[in-house]
C-alpha cells in the first residue's frame, strides 16, 4: 500500500496534533520545525523525520528534497511566518499542493495570495462547529467521536434500491441521525456519476440507484442498509 507523503511545517499548537492524527492512519510524515522546544517535542514524540531549520532560509528548505508528490502544510504558530514559508515554497515548488491555516480573514488572504491550494480558517471552523453544535448535536457527536476516537465507528456505502422510500426524496427530509447514521455525501446519478459531498446549505433529491456514504456504528450502518429497502415508513 502506497503511503501518502507529507510534509508539516511546525509542530506548535495545531503541528503536534496533526501530525499525531496522521500518524495513526499511517501516512508517511516529515515534521519541520524552526524552534528547539517544538523539534525535540516531535522527537520525543516517537516521530523519526524531523529536521530542525531556518525556514526563513531557502537554501536550508532545498535540502529537504521535497518531490510533486508531497503534500505540504504550513501549521506555523507564527502567522506571519507562516505566511513568509508559504510564499516561500510555493516560490521553489510551482506544483506542490500547499495547505496552511488562518487565524483571521486578513491572513486568509495572505496566504491564497502567497499560494497556498487550501487554506483553512480556524474561526470559520469553530464558527460552523458552534452552529452545528446547536442545530445539528447528534450529528456533530458523531463526527467527534469518529475523528478522536474511532471505535466501532466506519464508512459505509450503500445503494438506493428500487422501492425504496427514499426515492425522490430530498436529502433535508430526511433525520438520519435519529437512524444512528450520518450522511457525509453521495453519488448522484443525475449530476455525473460524481462524489458530492453533503454540507449545509446544499439539499440534493435522493433516487433509486444513487450511493450515500454514511458513517456511524457499524450495527447501525447495517440496519439502516436494510431499513432503506422498505417502500414505506
Amino acid at each position: 500500500m502506497i503511503k501518502h507523503k507529507i510534509c508539516i511545517f511546525g509542530y506548535g499548537n495545531h503541528g503536534k496534533f496533526i501530525s499525531r492524527g496522521l500518524d495513526v492512519e499511517n501516512f508517511d510524515i516529515t515534521i519541520v520545525e524552526a524552534d528547539t522546544k517544538n523539534y525535540q517535542n516531535a522527537k520525543n514524540d516517537g516521530f523519526e523525520n524531523v529536521y530542525l531549520l531556518d525556514v526563513t532560509d531557502d537554501e536550508e528548505i532545498r535540502t529537504l528534497t521535497l518531490t510533486n508528490d508531497t503534500q505540504l502544510v504550513c501549521v506555523m504558530d507564527d502567522e506571519h511566518l507562516n505566511v513568509f514559508l508559504t510564499l516561500s515554497l510555493r516560490s521553489l515548488y510551482k506544483e506542490i499542493y500547499i495547505l496552511s491555516i488562518s487565524d483571521s480573514i486578513n491572513v486568509t488572504k495572505k496566504l491564497k495570495m502567497a499560494g497556498a491550494n487550501k487554506v483553512i480558517d480556524l474561526y470559520e471552523v469553530s464558527a460552523n462547529k458552534i452552529y452545528n453544535l446547536l442545530d445539528r448535536p447528534v450529528a456533530t457527536s458523531l463526527l467527534e467521536e469518529f475523528v478522536l476516537n474511532k471505535d466501532g465507528i466506519t464508512f459505509r456505502e450503500m445503494i438506493i434500491p428500487q422501492g425504496s422510500f427514499l426515492h425522490g426524496k430530498m436529502v433535508d427530509e430526511i433525520d438520519f441521525a435519529s437512524y444512528g447514521v450520518l450522511l457525509v455525501g453521495m453519488i448522484d446519478n443525475e449530476m455525473g456519476h460524481n462524489f458530492v459531498f453533503i454540507t449545509a446549505g446544499i439539499d440534493h433529491k435522493l433516487d433509486s440507484g444513487d450511493t450515500m456514504v454514511c458513517i456511524g456504528y457499524d450495527d447501525k450502518l447495517k440496519e439502516f442498509e436494510e431499513f432503506i429497502k422498505q417502500s414505506d415508513i
